[in-house]
């Protein structure tokens, strides 16, 4: 427990303990995206200290339906599965069914939702949202969603006073300075782990090793299509596995595969956190090409599983990163210069894994995590500013003259 929440403890209206829910995911277990990712990690902790939690699950997305999941309670509630209607839908139930039950706070995960919270607070409801990126520079959504999605972002503070949630220290520079919204600044976590099973990898025609590793929903701002182009490029035996689908029709996903070469294989959505993990640890190095998030809970996963990692130069990955990986310019021949560099020397990709989990231990460990939404759900529920919740993550400012010197090539859209 951080001393910022051991010294609000002692104060009586903390020390209490609140019935949460989350919803704006797919729901837990599930593995599609950080969101999954993140609620598999925060919900059961939460459990862990006492508190009530409560999983909103799209019911469509779930063959079996338990009843709870290491002891977070689980509720199923239908969805209009499609691209643009799936999270809206089921947001909208949920919105529905929290004004009858007896939460203390509401976390959602979504900005596109965020309108749809001033219904719960109408009912005396704490709600916060973690905004999640610059979601309007998505190329998945058409003109008017990406209008209404920025839109969003600029009426956030009006929409949860007090209650937003930043996972970046740039991306809360950027709310701050930009949209006049201040947020309380609180990352995602990692664990760090090591290889238990690496015959799994063979299930997938891999070789422990031999292999490159992309681990993402394969949509255009994760720049799948580039780091496939760099790739065949270079001169190597190993190949490159792509790990993760787009969860519609995809023309994109399309293009991908008429550019990949021999040496490319696609996994297609991998459904089994194991099975995750076991790609990771034995992959030569995992190439990530996100663009648009904060600080990304797949990098941070590659970083606790010791991975060689090379991500894309942008201020949030390199806020992740530091200097535990390599980043590569936006570029098809800087990555491929980079890949070839870290082909032809297997020491030096050595001691980056070696040096990977130093970087979530500094920063990124999930207890510590754990604790900064704690605080924030108490001071919330305690009528307080939320947003003056202790963070780890403003160590970034050691690190400030770099970054507003990177600022300079990476200006954030408005």
């Amino acid at each position: 427990m951080s001393f910022s929440l051991q010294a609000l403890g002692k104060d009586p209206k903390y020390n209490r303990k609140l019935h949460i829910a989350l919803q704006g995911s797919r729901g837990v277990p599930h593995t599609y995206g950080g969101a999954e990712a993140f609620y598999l990690e925060l919900a059961p902790r939460l459990v862990q200290r006492g508190h009530h939690v409560t999983v909103y699950n799209r019911s469509s997305l779930f063959k079996e339906k338990p009843s709870s999941y290491k002891g977070v309670r689980l509720l199923y509630l239908p969805s209009i599965e499609t691209k643009n209607l799936g999270s809206l839908t089921h947001s909208l139930a949920c919105t529905l069914d929290v004004i009858f039950r007896k939460f203390d706070v509401i976390l959602c995960v979504n900005s596109g939702v965020l309108p749809q919270l001033v219904v719960p607070r109408l009912f005396g409801k704490h709600v916060c949202c973690n905004m999640d990126g610059l979601q309007w520079l998505r190329e998945k959504w058409g003109p008017w969603a990406k209008r209404y999605l920025y839109f969003n972002a600029k009426i956030a503070r009006r929409m949860c006073p007090r209650g937003i949630i930043t996972d970046a220290y740039e991306m809360h520079r950027f709310y701050l300075e930009e949209l006049n919204t201040p947020s309380a600044c609180i990352t995602y976590g990692a664990n760090i782990e090591t290889s238990e099973d690496p015959g799994i990898v063979s299930r997938y025609g891999l070789t422990p090793g031999e292999y490159y590793l992309i681990a993402s929903r394969m949509v255009p701002e994760n720049n799948a299509d580039l780091i496939v182009d760099a790739f065949n490029g270079i001169q190597t035996r190993k190949v490159l596995a792509i790990a993760g689908d787009a969860n519609y029709k995809s023309d994109f996903v399309e293009k991908l595969k008429r550019i990949a070469g021999p040496r490319v294989k696609f996994l297609g959505h991998v459904n089994d956190v194991n099975h995750v993990k076991e790609l990771h640890c034995n992959c030569y190095a995992y190439i990530h090409g996100h663009m648009l998030g904060g600080i990304n809970p797949a990098l941070l996963k590659a970083l606790g599983y010791g991975n060689m990692v090379l991500a894309l130069n942008t201020l949030f990955n390199f806020e992740a990163v530091r200097d535990c990986g390599v980043l590569f310019d936006l570029n098809v021949e800087d990555l491929r210069e980079k890949l070839q560099y870290i082909e032809d020397n297997p020491a030096v990709a050595q001691r980056y894994r070696e040096r990977a989990p130093d970087r979530i231990r500094q920063d990124f460990m999930w207890e510590q995590i754990v604790d900064q939404y704690e605080e924030f759900f108490l001071r919330m529920t305690a009528g307080e500013d939320a947003t003056k919740t202790h963070s780890s993550v403003p160590r970034a400012l050691e690190f400030a003259k770099e970054i507003a010197i990177r600022r300079q090539e990476f200006v954030l859209p408005k």
